[in-house]
């Protein structure tokens, strides 16, 4: 693993190597709008007629996902005309491999000329109002991750050392995300989501210490990957599927199949909502 602070040494020539790869293979393409999928979500890559793909291990500098539900495919499909990237599955910081594959995908994209990220996961309810099958928008994060993605020597000379982070979830993406819910009867919130390393799912006087600090939903991921974006200029949304109520809260055991057996069970609705999402987007 590399020295999570010189996380940033070699990353560059990665991604230039990879973006050169994708744009000889698929003929220059331009995605408006790139799609990080967690848990459960890549599914939604079925829903588009027209699209091309190709294995994460097979793009230079990229890598396998580890992760059951994560396929670790990359889509470039065709809506109302414009191309869009979607990343079927994403990489952990607790897989072990520090900063890079979490981040990778971000400045893939950007490279390749997205602007707009829209980062997807499956997370725990923590506040009380939440049902499992419920989605959360993210409005705001508490990063509980160690270190930090940013750390290092600056990625390009745009790249903000100091980024503020008032508002990383862009409201006109937020409001899309809940009229799309909205449209197809899928019950949507708001909330604060904690990220931590993993991949240990959390304790109850974790989640009960986490509620009083204002998170409502708890996850593995999505943070970092916000982070970046939202440092190099980029507009960023993310959508949380609740997958399960968080340890105390639940009565029941926590494990990582009953997180893909819930994002299952409401995958017709991750879907609708998604696509209802891009379409507004698109248009």
């Amino acid at each position: 693993m590399e020295n999570d602070f010189n996380f940033s040494f070699g990353l560059l020539s990665k991604v230039s190597k990879a973006t050169s790869y994708i744009r000889d293979l698929w003929e220059d393409p331009n995605p408006l709008i790139s799609v990080i999928c967690g848990s459960g979500w890549g599914e939604i890559v079925h829903e588009f007629s027209t699209s091309q793909s190709i294995s994460y291990q097979d793009i230079p500098g990229f890598s396998k996902t580890t992760v059951t539900g994560h396929a670790g495919r990359l889509h470039l499909c065709k809506l109302n005309g414009l191309d869009l990237l979607i990343f079927q599955g994403r990489r952990h910081y607790y897989e072990g491999e520090g900063w890079q594959p979490v981040v990778f995908p971000v400045l893939l994209a950007r490279e390749l000329g997205t602007k707009t990220i829209l980062l997807t996961n499956a997370a725990g309810g923590i506040n009380t109002d939440f049902q499992v099958g419920d989605f959360m928008v993210l409005r705001d994060h508490l990063n509980f991750m160690p270190g930090n993605p940013l750390i290092g020597k600056p990625l390009y000379p745009e790249f903000q050392r100091f980024p503020d982070q008032s508002e990383i979830y862009d409201p006109t993406l937020r409001k899309l995300l809940i009229q799309a819910a909205e449209k197809n009867q899928a019950p949507i919130h708001q909330g604060v989501y904690l990220a931590l390393s993993g991949p240990a799912f959390e304790t109850p006087a974790e989640i009960s210490a986490f509620s009083k600090l204002g998170a409502d939903a708890v996850g593995m991921s999505t943070v970092p990957e916000a982070m970046i974006g939202n440092a190099l200029g980029m507009k960023i949304a993310a959508l949380s599927c609740i997958s399960n109520l968080a340890a105390g809260i639940s009565k029941e055991p926590l494990s990582h199949e009953d997180v893909e057996n819930t994002s299952f069970a409401f995958l017709p609705n991750m879907k609708a909502t998604i696509l209802s999402f891009l379409h507004a987007f698109t248009e």
